[in-house]
């Protein structure tokens, strides 16, 4: 039974995203804490209505209890105190099903999830929109005894089903513009209605997930960075370099400062670090890496589209591409030859060259060329946008961008 229905909407219609619920359902009614955490507004809250629904089905009579901090209804519960006298009139004997959306915004909240989970009475859904709520707060109360879920803005399949688009140039440049948050559903395609929403989503992350959860004071400089990062997508990058650009700007800001500031945006999955990787002796290099938004969307929010900017765009999508099918990546190093991505995925890799377009046989030797230079059996890849990218040369697969975006699995 739903205690809280006069804040939880069940009959909200949305569409689903069935590789997250793949992944979350063999968990559900396990002991174990389930943490759904990603950007906010990528679907993290309708993702939580659809496990409801699938409870539902299994077990009608199934207790849900609900929380929403992002809800005005919920403005009372501040601390674990508030939400520990909130939830315990709720509970029923048997298994309880206890949801809470953006828990971060309850202070010590992981006091009382350590409390629920050890009375074995409740089966915990969490999210969050910071990194630091698993690093710090879950981690240190609730080691080994959470799951974490990473939930991104939709790819590019997810796009085309949501707005019911065919995979053609104009859905593909859709995509490339507008991103992919779920919301956009909602709004024409166009400049004016997308952006104006974007906007707002931007403000609410800087202010929320960056400003307030790391008590940044220079908020100034702090959107300067972001400027700098989109700006400089897909290029190495370090705190010093940032901190020497920014005193050519009259900003004077130590590393450190930079690197904290870093820090925070990255913390709030706005955007994403990629380190370097030394392909043959896999280290990972301490010093210089790469940077790209988790919404392209957000991104031209920072700095407008510009077709100029289309080998970083296509940098970004490839990079998100991989991220969506499980791999941690990075930037490959072969000496002095730089492979565009490197992933690794139940230690299995995958390697990606990134290009607009193989416009001439100098540009095909230098895409073909880095990877024809490591010596392994993995699946590598020359991405473009060339319309009649195929075939196979010497084990290396040629494919258009759309098509690598759509790709199941290597």
């Amino acid at each position: 039974m739903i205690k809280n229905t006069e804040v939880l909407d069940t009959n909200k219609i949305y569409m689903t995203r069935d590789r997250y619920i793949d992944l979350i359902r063999p968990f559900i009614g396990k002991n174990i804490v389930k943490v759904i955490t990603g950007q906010r507004r990528v679907g993290k809250s309708y993702l939580m209505l659809e496990i409801i629904d699938v409870i539902k089905n299994n077990n009608k009579k199934a207790n849900i209890i609900y929380i929403n901090k992002e809800s005005y209804e919920f403005d009372k519960i501040k601390n674990y105190h508030d939400l520990i006298k909130y939830i315990t009139p709720l509970k029923k004997i048997g298994m309880n099903y206890l949801f809470i959306d953006e828990v971060q915004e309850i202070e010590n909240f992981e006091k009382a999830i350590r409390s629920f989970f050890s009375s074995k009475k409740f089966d915990i859904f969490l999210t969050g929109s910071n990194s630091q709520m698993l690093s710090s707060d879950i981690a240190g109360k609730l080691s080994g005894r959470f799951i974490e879920f990473r939930v991104h803005p939709l790819s590019y399949s997810e796009f085309l089903k949501f707005h019911k688009l065919e995979n053609d140039n104009p859905s593909l440049e859709k995509y490339i513009k507008y991103g992919g948050l779920p919301y956009l559903i909602n709004l024409e395609l166009n400049d004016d209605q997308v952006y104006g929403y974007l906007k707002g989503v931007y403000d609410t992350v800087i202010l929320k997930d960056v400003v307030k959860r790391y008590a940044i004071r220079n908020i100034n400089f702090l959107n300067r960075l972001i400027e700098y990062l989109s700006d400089n997508l897909g290029s190495i990058v370090s705190a010093k370099k940032i901190s020497d650009f920014l005193k050519s700007q009259n900003i004077n800001l130590s590393p450190n400062t930079v690197l904290n500031y870093l820090s925070s945006i990255t913390g709030s999955y706005f955007i994403n670090k990629t380190q370097r990787i030394d392909i043959v002796g896999k280290k990972i290099f301490e010093i210089g890496e790469k940077y790209y938004f988790e919404d392209l969307g957000l991104k031209h929010v920072v700095s407008n589209f510009k077709q100029t900017d289309i080998n970083k765009i296509l940098e970004n999508l490839v990079y998100s591409k991989l991220i969506e099918l499980g791999y941690v990546v990075y930037v490959g190093q072969l000496g002095k030859t730089e492979v565009d991505f490197v992933g690794e995925h139940s230690g299995k890799r995958v390697y990606v060259q990134v290009t607009y377009l193989l416009s001439s046989q100098k540009v095909r030797a230098r895409e073909f060329g880095n990877l024809l230079s490591i010596k392994d059996n993995y699946p590598k890849f020359v991405v473009s946008m060339d319309s009649m990218a195929s075939g196979n040369t010497d084990g290396i697969k040629h494919l258009s961008i759309s098509d690598f975006l759509l790709l199941k699995s290597f």
